[in-house]
């Protein structure tokens, strides 16, 4: 069984820092990245990042984790509220994933409430900021023991 773990940051998570930082914090996409490496140097698990604006791309990345990836941490972005592709995409592979959201959701707009991937995800972590990463990491890998 392979021992690592995808993170996956979905559209606009690579202006981390810099965008809405009253919502998402100061911290960036890089120094999150840099963080859950941390955590998966402690609990004995490899990660890999990846990051990209496109759907499809997206989609791609999640396909050809099969056979590479014990679990996927995915914060989809805006692609969390409506891309079936995405959804589609976990629901093909099988991979269990943790859904990660920095800010807290249910706290903002209508429209963040739902989340379309939820369904096909083991759980998901909502409102810690950059730690939510961290805390996904550790599910997934405590979640297999």
């Amino acid at each position: 069984m392979p021992t690592t773990i995808a993170v996956v940051h979905g559209p606009n998570l690579n202006l981390l820092g810099k965008r809405e930082v009253g919502i998402y914090g100061g911290k960036t996409m890089e120094e999150i990245n840099a963080e859950v490496a941390s955590a998966a140097r402690i609990l004995g698990v490899d990660v890999e990042f990846y990051q990209s604006n496109s759907e499809g791309d997206l989609v791609t990345y999640i396909q050809n984790c099969v056979g590479r990836v014990a679990g996927i941490v995915i914060n989809a972005g805006a692609y969390t509220h409506y891309s079936i592709a995405v959804r589609d995409a976990l629901a093909a592979v099988k991979i269990p994933t943790a859904e990660v959201h920095i800010s807290n959701i249910y706290q903002r707009e209508p429209f963040r409430h739902t989340s379309v991937i939820a369904p096909v995800c083991v759980g998901q972590i909502s409102g810690f900021g950059g730690y939510g990463y961290v805390l996904a990491l550790q599910a997934l890998v405590h979640g297999a023991e």
